[in-house]
This record gives structure tokens, C-alpha cells and sequence, in this order.
């Protein structure tokens, strides 16, 4: 494996390289709370099904850092999309398939509505296409599932966030794997992540301002107006979800076909919380592997 820092116009990401040199290129985005180490158990299997896999840590996470110290510290969905297609033309990658779970799977839906002549196949976990808007639908289910993003609004949720995020994030990985204990030491090599200088306001500036409780940046607007006038996806395109999923219930990826115009796939993982890939990365690569093509 090989890890590096890759420049982009905002950031020095942190990225990790493995599998074949000639292998086709895909890009696996994490979520929040996690980090690079979420893919381990997937990628070997991509590799040998003729992958090269480029693993980058979000803004906000790990060794992933600014490179202005004046930057908006932005955690808007489309800002992590436009960090996906800055790393992609720092690599040299024309085209490309793109993996993402949680936050990284609303940053691979959005770069497959804004650039679909480069993405190649998008595969999302855990995470609906079409849950993006602040005044959506939401049941009373969901609701309660979304507390700490309504905690987070809060000067208490700030507090928390800021200066007691292990026990915050260790409590998460609890309660969103019902029926299944992460185990500490793959906790604790991911939580050193969120030492990033910049996780805590990222993290706060994301839930608040998809929800009305922050201000947006203006470089975005025109972006964030884009996505939502037109959000079809002309791309190939796989969703994944856990059956037990505690944080986004199924039922928020269900009946989506309508916003995808070039083949769309989703499959249901029985007994499965909200994150497939470190639970049950088996049934994963079941579906992900025949979808990108290995």
C-alpha cells in the first residue's frame, strides 16, 4: 500500500493506493464517524477482481488538511463531491468507478449528477439518493433516528462534538450496529482520525447547515442550485442498505428509481446495520464486485 499526500486547489489529502498498477481506478469514500479503515475489509477482493483502489480520508478526517488557514471549514455534501472530483484530476483519473458509505456515499451521488461523462459505475451504502433537502419528508421513525443531528444544532451538541467526540463516536458505532459489537481496537484505529484540527467544525457545519441552522458558503450556491434543479443520475448505479439499519432506515433508499436514468440496483442486506462494509463486507463484495465489472 502506498500512502501519500495528494494537493487539490483546497486540500492536502491524505490517500491510500493499492492493488494492481494497471488495474481500472476506484475511489472509495468513507463516512462520518470513520475513516480510510473502513475499506480493509473490501478492498484485497477488488484487487484481485482487477482494481486499483484510491482511498482518500474526507475533509476533516486523519492527515487530510487545508491548505489555507483561512478556508471555509465547510461541511456542505457538495463540497465533499467538488474534494472527489479535485482528487480525481490530481491523480491523472479521466474516469473512474466511485464507492462511498454515508457521508462518502452523498459525495459520490452528487460528483455522478455533476460529472457523469467520468464516473464511471456509483455504488453508495447506507444512504438514499433524494434525502438531501432540508424540507424532506422525514417519518417520526426517522426523526428520532436524526437526534444527533438536532443534538448538534445545539450549544450542548457543540460542546459534545467538540470536546468529548470519543465517547460521542464510540456510542454511535454502539447503537448503529444492533446485534453486532464493533471490536475497540478497529474503534480505536479509526478514532484517531478525528483528531483532526478541523473534524469538529466540519462535523457541526455539515449537520447544521443541511438542515437551516448554518449559512452555506457562496462559492457553493451555484453548485448546491445545480444538483437540485436537475438531480437525476446518468450513471450506473448500486445502493446498498443495511436491514437493520438504525441511523438512515431502508425505507429511505425505497422507490428512488425515478432519479436514475442509466440503470439503478438496490439490495437489501438482511440483519445488517449501518455499516456493511466493516459488518459484513462478504455480502458486500456478493454485490459490489459483478456491479463494477470484476
Amino acid at each position: 500500500m502506498q500512502s501519500f499526500v495528494v494537493d487539490t486547489p483546497t486540500l492536502s489529502i491524505g490517500c491510500e493506493v493499492t492493488g494492481p498498477e494497471d488495474g481500472r481506478p476506484v475511489i472509495l469514500l468513507h463516512g462520518w464517524p470513520d475513516d480510510a479503515r473502513t475499506w480493509d475489509g473490501v478492498t484485497p477482493a477488488l484487487h484481485a477482481a482487477g482494481w486499483r483502489t484510491y482511498v482518500p480520508f474526507l475533509r476533516g478526517f486523519g492527515p487530510t488538511r487545508f491548505r489555507a488557514g483561512a478556508a471555509a471549514r465547510s461541511g456542505q455534501l457538495v463540497a465533499l463531491a467538488l474534494d472527489l472530483l479535485d482528487l480525481a484530476d490530481a491523480l491523472g483519473l479521466a474516469r473512474f468507478a466511485v464507492v462511498g458509505h454515508d457521508w462518502g456515499a452523498r459525495a459520490a451521488y452528487i460528483a455522478s449528477v455533476l460529472e457523469p461523462d467520468r464516473v464511471t459505475r456509483c455504488a453508495a451504502l447506507s444512504v438514499g439518493w433524494g434525502t438531501q433537502a432540508a424540507d424532506q419528508p422525514l417519518s417520526l421513525q426517522q426523526m428520532q433516528n436524526y437526534w444527533y443531528h438536532w443534538l448538534m444544532a445545539t450549544e450542548r451538541g457543540a460542546r459534545l462534538v467538540e470536546e468529548d467526540r470519543l465517547a460521542l463516536t464510540r456510542h454511535i458505532w454502539t447503537i448503529w450496529n444492533p446485534g453486532w459489537t464493533v471490536p475497540e481496537p478497529d474503534f480505536a484505529a479509526t478514532a484517531a482520525s478525528f483528531d483532526n484540527p478541523d473534524w469538529a467544525a466540519i462535523t457541526l457545519h455539515s449537520y447544521r447547515v443541511r438542515w437551516g441552522h448554518a449559512a452555506g458558503h457562496e462559492a457553493f450556491d451555484g453548485i448546491e442550485r445545480r444538483v437540485a434543479r436537475d438531480p437525476v443520475i446518468h450513471v450506473p448505479t448500486l445502493t446498498l442498505h443495511g436491514g437493520i439499519d438504525p441511523c438512515n432506515e431502508p425505507a429511505t433508499s425505497l422507490g428512488k428509481e425515478a432519479l436514475f436514468a442509466a440503470g439503478y440496483r438496490r439490495a437489501v442486506l438482511e440483519g445488517v446495520g449501518h455499516f456493511p462494509q466493516r459488518q459484513r463486507p462478504d455480502l458486500v463484495l456478493a454485490e459490489l464486485v459483478p456491479f463494477l465489472g470484476g
